[in-house]
């Protein structure tokens, strides 16, 4: 066993580096387009995102359908409105959830190196409360000697 003296509460707190919120450093660098493309990628892959295009699909085709000739906007099998706007929002969403998950990857990032450095504290200041109660054990283990050679030397 190595024979290192454990650092003392004053020296471990000097060695403490303040723990900082990472969410709010991230969030505090993001730009307005940094928000709308994360705002955009949470929303986008939701339920309610996929029940809103499935219900306006259902709509469009409907409408387009089994209305009279005369109110139909795109009728069948033309649909091409549809299929334009279709387009349009596939081709503007796929880069902003794109943008949106490589912004929340650089997140998940900045908040792992967060985690290892809090254990890295963590394990300094855990082998200093090992090397103090090893250093407790053998004082107690001395204290017990020299009690038991006082007590058989009487």
């Amino acid at each position: 066993m190595e024979n290192h003296k454990p650092k003392s509460l004053k020296e471990l707190k000097s060695l403490r580096i303040p723990i900082r919120n990472v969410n709010v450093e991230v969030r505090k660098k993001l730009t307005s387009l940094d928000k709308i493309a994360i705002w955009i990628t949470n929303n986008v892959g939701s339920m309610g995102f996929f029940l809103i295009i499935f219900v306006w699909t259902v709509v469009w085709f409907g409408w387009n359908s089994l209305m009279p000739k005369d109110v139909r906007f795109d009728p069948y099998p033309a649909f091409v409105l549809w299929l334009f706007i279709s387009n349009v929002v596939q081709i503007f969403l796929m880069p902003l959830i794109m943008i949106g998950q490589n912004l929340q990857s650089d997140h998940a990032e900045v908040r792992a190196e967060a985690d290892f450095e809090v254990n890295t504290k963590a394990e300094v200041e855990i082998e200093t409360i090992l090397m103090h109660l090893e250093n407790q054990n053998k004082m107690i283990l001395e204290i017990l000697e020299k009690l038991d050679k006082k007590y058989t030397e009487s």
